[in-house]
């Protein structure tokens, strides 16, 4: 496959045009194969720049219920890692839109480091975020990663000391993702009010894009949030589309495209 760093690419334009990227989150295969196919295509065609894909997995520590509940939903639907390859291998059919794994240490470390990166970039994966893998910890990755020219996206959160900044960002490439609110992932009614001198105290050590995630749930979060990062991320919001029309599948690809443009309506041009 022919080498596009289609995540430089997206922040690029992105730049150019004054906007902050749209990063959507949905599990792979929720509930199931086929519509999550349909999701992602709609996702991607009512405003999502990137799409953040979660991979099942049975102890999502980082993850509040929505998103506990929908890898349930696809292990429960017989999810493996192949279809979670293979899902991406069917979006690449239409789409170019940066993909990027939002998964845990344990389902790469299983593969075999190096075999998991081979077999995710063949796909057309562009990248990992790793949650409970500290750089530190993350050599094996990230060197295999580097060779086969993939992204580790690492997190920085409210509590990560303005020392160890340097630490993450030296490992990451890709982007930086600034967890806006302690805890795990999940839908909140407002915003962090330091976000503008957290994503600075970030900037001060990393030319990378800083996308802000966890909380967002309506436009106006959005359109906040998009005043201080280069990129925003949703996610619990749009699975909520899927977990509340699980009799409909239909209704539930339909919602979630809506959800998505009302969503990207925030995204003012600066």
């Amino acid at each position: 496959m022919e080498n596009i760093d289609r995540i430089a690419k997206l922040f690029s334009s992105c730049k150019e045009n004054g906007r902050a990227a749209f990063v959507g989150y949905v599990c792979a295969c929720d509930p199931d194969f086929e519509t999550s196919l349909e999701v992602c295509r709609n996702l991607l065609d009512n405003g999502v720049d990137l799409l953040e894909l979660g991979v099942p997995f049975s102890d999502p520590l980082a993850d509040g219920l929505t998103n506990q509940l929908a890898a349930q939903r696809a292990l429960e639907a017989g999810c493996t890692q192949d279809d979670v390859l293979r899902l991406v291998e069917e979006i690449r059919k239409f789409s170019e839109a940066p993909i990027v794994f939002y998964t845990y240490y344990n389902l790469v470390f299983s593969q075999g480091v190096r075999s998991y990166v081979e077999r995710a970039k063949k796909a057309g994966v562009d990248g990992f975020l790793t949650l409970d893998l500290p750089p530190e910890e993350a050599e094996e990755l990230v060197n295999a990663s580097r060779e086969l020219e993939m992204k580790n996206i690492f997190i920085v959160a409210p509590t990560t000391p303005k020392s160890r900044i340097p630490v993450i960002t030296q490992s990451a490439s890709g982007f930086i993702y600034y967890v806006s609110r302690e805890g795990v992932t999940g839908a909140r009614d407002d915003l962090a009010g330091d976000l503008q001198e957290r994503v600075d105290c970030i900037r001060e050590h990393t030319e990378l894009p800083v996308v802000v995630g966890f909380g967002i749930s309506n436009a106006e979060h959005v359109r906040e949030v998009a005043k201080s990062a280069d990129g925003v991320v949703v996610g619990s919001v749009l699975v909520n589309c899927i977990s509340e029309n699980l009799d409909n599948s239909k209704r539930a690809v339909q919602q979630i495209g809506e959800r998505a443009a009302s969503l990207a309506k925030g995204l003012l041009v600066k």
